[in-house]
């Protein structure tokens, strides 16, 4: 497993894309998941060049985890796999919109979604 987020040319993402990408500091681009039939908001995750190769090749989504230090693929260890349906990049270059059939749980609570949990009260 890699310690660091793949450093920008360093992969094997097409360089066309490479080029359109604002990153983070830290090469990193946030990546939300969301259902592709209902618009469901699922998650918000990081890819960096190496994640959204993956993710683009395999069908499959793989991000980079900030806490763990390395690459993961969405359902290996839980089973709650998100099958690509899409990938868009936004106007700006610098975020992800993954449309994906979700199998099971998107979030490591447990829950459907990410942001199921804690709905803050409006004014």
């Amino acid at each position: 497993m890699s310690t660091t987020p793949a450093t920008p040319g360093t992969t094997a993402l097409a360089p066309e894309i490479a080029a359109r990408l604002k990153r983070t500091e830290d090469g990193l681009l946030p990546a939300i998941a969301q259902q592709y039939d209902t618009g469901e908001v699922l998650m918000l995750g990081w890819m960096d060049d190496e994640a959204l190769h993956r993710t683009l090749t395999t069908g499959r989504c793989t991000y980079w985890s900030r806490s763990r230090r390395e690459y993961w693929v969405k359902g290996d260890t839980s089973g709650h796999v998100q099958a690509v349906r899409s990938v868009a990049l936004d106007c700006d270059g610098d975020t992800l919109l993954v449309k994906v059939d979700q199998s099971g749980a998107a979030c490591h609570t447990g829950d459907r979604t990410c942001f199921d949990a804690d709905v803050l009260p409006l004014a």
